[in-house]
């Protein structure tokens, strides 16, 4: 019998129909293979995953080989986006057998979840001959599987621990960081590596704030260069703005198709940054359809932001984006048809498969002239028309608490930048003005939504779906990703509501989560308990639980004054600086906090009976050090500490700025203030 078709996941549901007879995790499934005496098959994916969706087709649906799963092992489906803490435990299995890791993950275990044989994905006469051998195995050679099973145990037991070298992190070793990385960069495609290339957007932020801080050339150069190659390339959405997943070649020309949320809003990130710090007209177009992207794609109202959109329509990949020369024309017309081939690198031999090709911007059009860019937006506008006709990849519509906290946080700060830049003399002023309501709209429907939906009794949950939240605990990077995000919404509104949750979920984290060497497992204590209490202190895809609480304890302390939160933060960072220097790319979260503890961070209090247009608050976030925190409103405003007891130089605007909890005298002219700001 097939348990799925009540659960909230979407990529669980997509498995409800499936002949398997599938469990969701949970303590009964493990129960019945005990009972049985037989193994269980662990599979992980998502919904956006390709391979998931083929090895589900080939396999799953497949009734000789759902007969063989049902007869010897009681087989456990888990969404790793719902399920970070049991996706993180057996991934550390998987790489540990196998060397590599990645979505499908199929992992053999005893009844009490100890892995034995682990992989990803199998084409189906591979998975055939494995669950007999498996089957076999268990049978026959018990004690052999259950040793080599404990083996993997302490050994990502080991990998996973807590504990270990510590170290403060300084300015040397944050310039070791970025040194690393002018070393791996990429220098023809920018980025980092090879096939498949993966937008590095971590590094990028730290890249950024290091240049902020040093005044390196070279690091701001690896930033415009990267961000650039990856506007113009395939990985980003020509049309409706957005990013893919990652490159499957190394320059950035065809994408994995499907579209994260975590993606997006750390990309939206280093392009608001990069247009802030530089006024580059291609980041500033890029932010803002990538703000529009994700209010209009992913915002579901009345909720949050949705996951992903699928790498595959209707099982093929690609079929919603890719265009021939003869289809631009169909739906151009011939001089405009040939106009957009050009412009967006689009040819008769093609990029992708068919001979179809994904656009890419092989024109430098936006410091074009004014009639070339009007040009190529109408045929954007056009085109983008006639792929909405075309079917649509489906999107996971979960919520998941921490990816909604990244984009808060992003599109906050880009709220904040744009504000500064904002003309009705630019030719898309009205558009930047639509991206901003609609976006900041979706920001306090999303941060009302895990306000009221998914903090329950004080505690974070995980994900939710349709307004219904769902069982699994929320993990580290959960609280800190969300908590960082109030921290944000506070600065941008001034509302105290905001920076009092995140205090709440700040002390739960400390309560729950803290590790006796000044370190974060990413699981509570009172959590559900699995072979090994995880504890991963890399950034990856996303930033680890670590790295996420930090920058929320860092934001926090600045804007409280309280500074046992700063200790924490510091003390957690010293878990991971051993590794900054060393593996750079690994860590660009950690090192991007980094750079806002070493810079101060500023404090910047601004008080003003108009936040939205005083010059001092436009200067306090053009010129603002790493990781400054801002505030503006009137003096004493309840709920906003850094507003408390000060007040208006003679009835006038004031800026008060600190650093490390130590002030400056109050100013009220810009250029007092921006002079303060340089240090």
């Amino acid at each position: 019998m097939n348990r799925l078709a009540n659960a909230t996941s979407p990529y669980l549901l997509q498995h409800a129909d499936n002949p398997v007879d599938w469990w969701p995790w949970c303590d009964e499934a493990f129960a019945e293979a005990k009972r049985r005496d037989v193994p269980v098959i662990i599979s992980v994916g998502y919904a956006a995953c390709h391979w998931c969706h083929v090895m589900a087709h080939e396999s799953f649906e497949n009734e000789a080989v759902a007969r063989l799963m049902n007869e010897d092992f009681v087989s456990i489906k888990v969404d790793r986006e719902e399920r970070p803490d049991v996706d993180a435990v057996y991934m550390t299995a998987t790489q540990a057998m196998t060397g590599q890791g990645g979505w499908p993950m199929t992992v053999f275990a005893a009844p009490d979840g100890t892995p034995f044989f682990c992989g990803t994905y199998f084409p189906r006469p591979n998975f055939i001959r494995l669950l007999g051998s498996v089957a076999t195995a268990w049978r026959d050679q018990r004690e052999d599987v259950l040793r080599q099973g404990a083996a993997v145990v302490e050994a990502i037991g080991g990998a996973q621990a807590v504990g270990g070298l510590t170290a403060p992190l300084t300015a040397d070793l944050l310039d070791a960081a970025a040194d690393q990385l002018a070393r791996e960069y990429d220098e023809t495609n920018g980025g980092f590596g090879g096939a498949p290339k993966f937008p590095p957007h971590m590094n990028l932020l730290f890249l950024l704030r290091h240049h902020q801080r040093t005044g390196s050339a070279r690091s701001l150069e690896i930033v415009r260069h990267t961000a650039e190659a990856m506007a113009r390339g395939g990985i980003y959405d020509q049309l409706a703005g957005g990013f893919a997943r990652y490159s499957v070649d190394g320059h950035w020309t065809v994408p994995h198709f499907e579209k994260m949320l975590y993606d997006n809003a750390l990309l939206l990130r280093v392009y608001t940054q990069l247009w802030r710090l530089t006024g580059d007209p291609l980041a500033r177009r890029v932010a803002r359809d990538t703000a529009r992207f994700l209010a209009d794609e992913l915002h579901r109202p009345g909720e949050g932001f949705a996951s992903a959109l699928d790498a595959d329509t209707q099982g093929v990949e690609g079929l919603t984006y890719v265009w021939t020369p003869a289809q631009l024309v169909e739906v151009l017309g011939e001089e405009d048809g040939r106009f957009a081939a050009d412009l967006f690198g689009v040819t008769e031999q093609g990029t992708f498969e068919h001979a179809t090709s994904v656009l890419r911007l092989a024109r430098d059009v936006d410091a074009a002239d004014p009639e070339i860019r009007a040009r190529w937006q109408d045929v954007v506008g056009r085109l983008l028309a006639a792929r909405d006709t075309r079917p649509q990849p489906a999107r996971d519509d979960k919520v998941v608490a921490a990816w909604n906290g990244l984009a808060i946080t992003a599109i906050a700060e880009f709220q904040q930048v744009a504000a500064l830049y904002a003309s009705p003399e630019d030719e898309d002023a009205n558009l930047m003005e639509g991206v901003t309501i609609v976006s900041d709209g979706a920001m306090r429907d999303a941060a009302e939504h895990l306000a009221t939906v998914h903090v329950v009794d004080g505690r974070l949950r995980r994900v939710s779906r349709d307004k219904i939240v769902g069982e699994p605990a929320g993990v580290l990077e959960d609280y800190g990703c969300v908590a960082e995000a109030f921290c944000g919404l506070h600065q941008l509104t001034g509302e105290g509501r905001w920076l009092a949750l995140a205090g709440q979920l700040l002390d739960v984290a400390l309560a729950r989560f803290a590790a006796p060497d000044g370190g974060f497992y990413d699981t509570a204590d009172d959590a559900e308990r699995l072979v090994t209490r995880p504890a991963d202190p890399t950034d990856n895809a996303t930033p680890s639980g670590r790295s996420a609480i930090v920058a929320a304890l860092v934001a926090y302390a600045a804007l409280t004054g309280e500074t046992r939160y700063r200790e924490a933060a510091e003390a957690t960072l010293s878990t991971v600086a051993p590794i900054v220097g060393r593996h750079a790319r690994f860590t660009g979260y950690a090192a991007t906090v980094g750079e806002a503890l070493l810079s101060g961070p500023y404090e910047i209090a601004v008080v003003t009976d108009d936040p939205a247009g005083d010059p001092l608050v436009a200067a306090a976030h053009r010129h603002a050090p790493p990781g400054a925190v801002v505030v503006a409103g009137r003096a004493d405003q309840p709920g906003v500490p850094l507003l408390a007891e000060r007040p208006a130089v003679d009835g006038g605007s004031t800026a008060y700025v600190c650093r490390g909890f130590v002030c400056d005298r109050p100013v009220t002219s810009v250029d007092d203030l921006v002079a303060q700001l340089r240090g």
